[in-house]
Parts: C-alpha cells; structure tokens; sequence
C-alpha cells in the first residue's frame, strides 16, 4: 500500500486514534481504553473513549509545550522528528508515572489519577516531568555480529 492511499484510508479505519500511539506501539507504556487495528502491513492504536482522548490530547500537548525550549523543538504546529516524539512521549508518560507513583505506565489510569490529583493537568510538577523527557533516550539496535 502506497503512503497516498495509507493516509487516505486511516481516518475511516481509525476515526478516534490514540495520541500516545507511538509510546504503546514502542512498548513504552499502555492504556486499557486501546484498541489495535491492522492496516496493510502497519498496526494503528484506536482510543475507544473521546473523553478519554480529549484529556490524553491535551496532555500531550503540555508535554510539548514544556518541554519545547529544553528539547529545541520546532514552534508549536510544525511537524517534530520520530526520535523527538518518541522522547516527548516516553519520557513524559515515564516522568507522569515517576510523579504519580504508578507501578505500571497506563495512560489511562495514570491521566485519571492526575486529575483526581490535582483537578487539572496544569498542576503537575512540570520540572520534574520534563527532566524524564529530557532524560529519556531512544533504544539503540543491537549492533549486528561481525562474521
């Protein structure tokens, strides 16, 4: 399937996709409200709750925003690098669980316990979420064996 008609058919597959798709693809972290849908040869995380989603979105784009300025980012609205989205959601869900005190990285229970919390997401302590963001690092291949 060509990138054309793989974009074209995704909003219908998946019309509430999940903002942390690529922390759950990358085994980052979880959400018990995904969903997984196979398109060709890719797989696409679907949230099942747009509640849910609206509150993740916005989550998302706190860690964006905070952490801009410390990860160089391209002002808000522009496309970021894979690496920098993979860092900005790893590292933000890994710094919400440090905050949170989670056992486990779940998106859901972890955005309902922060707003249970602090009754609004704006209240997290960003420092200390951003300095997981900048302190998350991408895995690295394993380096192939020479013969």
């Amino acid at each position: 399937m060509d990138e054309l008609a793989f974009h074209a058919r995704r909003p219908q597959l998946n019309p509430v996709p999940c903002v942390f798709e690529k922390a759950i693809l990358s085994h980052c972290a979880h959400c018990e409200l995904a969903s997984r849908h196979a398109l060709a040869e890719r797989e696409l995380v679907a949230c099942s709750i747009e509640v849910a989603q609206i509150n993740c979105t916005m989550l998302a784009r706190l860690f964006r925003e905070r952490a801009t300025f410390a990860l160089r980012l391209p002002l808000l609205g522009l496309p970021v690098a894979h690496a920098k989205a993979m860092q900005l959601q790893c590292g933000g869900l890994h710094g919400l669980q440090a905050v949170l005190n989670e056992p486990t990285p779940d998106v859901h229970v972890m955005v309902r316990k922060a707003l249970a919390n602090d009754a609004s997401l704006l209240d997290l302590p960003w420092g200390t979420i951003v300095s997981h963001v900048l302190a998350w690092k991408i895995r690295r291949r394993a380096a192939k064996p020479q013969s």
